[in-house]
């Protein structure tokens, strides 16, 4: 290749001011009391942007231990909200002090942990996820349209388990694939036929090479990658994780002296700058762009989540995969590896696999960005490498041969049960007291950052 802007960096234009951007959705609270806050929530919070809020969220795990049981950003008061179980009023205090608006609920961290680990052992069938919903304080199972007959009673079974007021159980219309077919297109070849992805972001690999992120699931189902259909390849699979604890690939580009900017190509000549990898927080605006269906935006439902995807090299088993972002953006086909990522220029993720489609609606998962790096050992960026945040130690390459992915393991699932609905936020239940009630969906600049405009 070339030395010159790949064709296969995420970025293909020079970036705009924010000028450029187009004006987001109109916002809408997320809080569901008459007075605009969470129900059961004291106090009052310092404002803060939505880059703000995993510090704040990990400076909380410290503080509170054992009574912190989850947190999740309101995008419309731009407040962290921190669920408190157990633990005297001086836990509360400690919160308050830190910055968030305290909400005391009924299952702790630990509680839903076990009930996440009994869905693993009892209800890993093809076709179900979960991950928990810190705005209900219950685990979110979903089962998506194969789910019927036996498999149903089974996970109905092991979600009634769990007892009264610890998981909601959803089902959803579409069906939970990987969107293999993912930013700019890859393509390449396997036994199976062609394979096109979209490639996530652009890194140094730990020694020095030009190199870039995508799915797991990508790079287990083919070794070598083109930025164009039935072109040479220019990048090779170095490692790959898939199924298991992720789905994440580091690619490397064959000509080292490639330029591989650090920006995502967000559609009709922009470009967003990528500067740091950040942790997702749930009620947090992101962008997914994928080279299938180009730019969306949604919210993040859920962290830690387990899916539990169909095999495609095992017509009776299933592929786990676990420790992902839960999103209600939407995704198709070819959009598998592309970037989940702020419109300030935080890296967030991969896409790994959901249900749904552009039209419908659905949820889409998401590797983060974080523990791919940590994995790897890369930095964000074609440079020299980035800061201490975007680089880890080295992995392994693990996973083989599907073009599948597969669920969690994470704290999801709940005793009442949601009728059939497409993707997007719990129905039935408790609901989720911090969904908008109008539906609407904001790509609002909520850390002062250009907007972007995306469609769910």
């Amino acid at each position: 290749m070339p030395r010159r802007k790949a064709a296969m960096a995420v970025g293909a234009v020079a970036a705009l001011g924010a000028a450029a951007f187009l004006l987001p959705h109109a916002n809408a609270s997320q809080d569901a009391g008459d007075d605009g806050r969470a129900p059961g929530a004291t106090g009052t919070a310092r404002t803060l942007r939505a880059t703000d809020a995993p510090d704040l969220d990990a400076r909380l795990r410290e503080l509170l231990g054992d009574a912190f049981a989850g947190s999740w950003y309101d995008n419309g008061r731009q407040q962290l909200v921190v669920n408190v179980s157990g633990g005297g009023d001086d836990v509360v205090v400690r919160a308050e002090k830190a910055g968030a608006v305290v909400r005391q609920v009924a299952n702790s961290a630990a509680e839903l942990r076990a009930a996440a680990r009994t869905l693993r052992a009892e209800a890993a069938v093809p076709g179900t996820s979960w991950a928990v919903d810190p705005r209900t304080d219950k685990i979110l199972v979903t089962a998506d349209s194969t789910v019927t007959g036996a498999r149903w009673d089974r996970l109905r079974s092991a979600v009634r388990g769990l007892g009264p007021g610890m998981a909601t159980l959803k089902k959803s219309a579409g069906t939970f694939k990987t969107f293999a077919s993912g930013g700019d297109a890859v393509f390449s070849r396997s036994q199976g036929g062609s394979v096109r992805c979209s490639l996530g972001f652009n890194v140094t690999a730990a020694d020095g090479r030009p190199a870039f992120l995508t799915a797991g699931h990508c790079g287990v189902a083919a070794e070598k990658w083109s930025d164009t259909q039935n072109g040479e390849p220019t990048a090779t699979v170095d490692r790959a994780t898939f199924p298991g604890e992720g789905d994440f690939s580091l690619v490397t580009y064959d000509d080292p002296g490639t330029r591989a900017p650090s920006e995502v190509d967000a559609g009709d000549g922009r470009t967003v700058p990528i500067n740091r990898a950040a942790e997702a927080t749930v009620g947090q605006t992101v962008f997914r762009m994928g080279s299938t269906t180009g730019l969306h935006d949604g919210r993040v439902t859920g962290l830690d989540a387990t899916v539990n995807f169909q095999s495609e090299t095992d017509p009776g088993g299933v592929d786990t995969v676990t420790g992902l972002i839960q999103t209600d953006v939407c995704a198709e086909p070819g959009d598998s590896g592309g970037p989940l990522f702020t419109q300030d220029g935080g890296a967030l993720g991969l896409t790994s696999g959901g249900s749904g489609d552009c039209t419908g609606g659905g949820e889409t998962f998401f590797q983060p960005v974080t523990t791919a790096l940590r994995a790897t050992g890369a930095t964000l960026g074609g440079g020299a490498g980035g800061g201490e945040d975007d680089r880890a130690g080295a992995g392994e390459r693990s996973g083989g041969g599907s073009g599948s992915a597969s669920g969690a393991d994470s704290p999801s699932g709940s005793g009442d049960e949601a009728g059939p609905g497409a993707g997007g936020d719990p129905v039935g239940g408790d609901g989720d007291p911090s969904a908008p009630s109008d539906g609407s969906r904001s790509g609002a600049a909520d850390d002062g950052s250009p907007a972007l405009t995306g469609t769910r």
